[in-house]
């Protein structure tokens, strides 16, 4: 138990660098609580201990901001920075070493049975407000971009934004996830877009002058 504190501890302060003091993070850190509380209604879930186990889930709710079904399994090292607003599915699965922002959303897509949230791999980051929808699976390293929404599977070491969900970038990209570096694919549709219609303007005006004056 004390083991997994202290590799708790350590993740937060790998990933965020406001991060002072193993005191600091004990007592002022939700995502911290949230991973505490979690550990202790999985355990309790897998008991069969269900009601028990989401009456502490409510309770640890109350108190970060932050929604974890106990029947979410999360592997070792996750980390929710800041939190509020986080909701993570019954049947999520997470891998080692992920990371993700507040206002995120790990959710089905109806009311559908059995296996209907998302699977996680290792090292995956998903900026604040994104939404994973639906039993997908985005593969190891892959990155998540601020506020877009994922429906479809995401193949390791791509990176997804927009709304739908869209590859920018796939294997061989490395490094932290970067919004102020990331592409629009919306914004360059529009561009795109602009720039046609200028052509055809142009050319609409070329030919209006080249047509020759009728008689009357």
């Amino acid at each position: 138990m004390f083991a997994t504190i202290r590799e708790q501890i350590d993740a937060v302060f790998k990933a965020d660098p406001a991060a002072r003091s193993t005191f600091e993070i004990v007592l002022c850190y939700p995502g911290f609580h949230a991973m505490m509380f979690h550990r202790l209604t999985h355990r309790l879930y897998l008991a069969k201990w269900y009601t028990l186990a989401r009456i502490i889930s409510q309770i640890s709710r109350a108190w970060t901001g932050i929604e974890i079904h106990p029947g979410a399994r999360i592997g070792r090292r996750f980390f929710i920075d800041h939190g509020m607003g986080v909701v993570i599915g019954e049947t999520s699965e997470i891998g080692d070493d992920v990371l993700i922002y507040q206002g995120v959303t790990l959710g089905g897509t109806g009311k559908e049975a059995g296996k209907r949230h998302p699977t996680l791999g290792n090292s995956v980051v998903i900026g604040s407000g994104a939404k994973v929808l639906g039993a997908i699976t985005l593969g190891d390293f892959v990155k998540v971009g601020a506020g877009s929404v994922v429906t479809r599977s995401v193949p390791a070491h791509s990176t997804v934004v927009g709304i739908p969900g869209r590859v920018v970038a796939g294997a061989g990209v490395q490094g932290p996830l970067e919004h102020g570096m990331l592409p629009d694919p919306e914004g360059q549709a529009i561009e795109e877009l602009s720039k046609r219609v200028a052509q055809l303007e142009s050319l609409v005006r070329t030919l209006a002058h080249d047509k020759p004056a009728t008689k009357d």
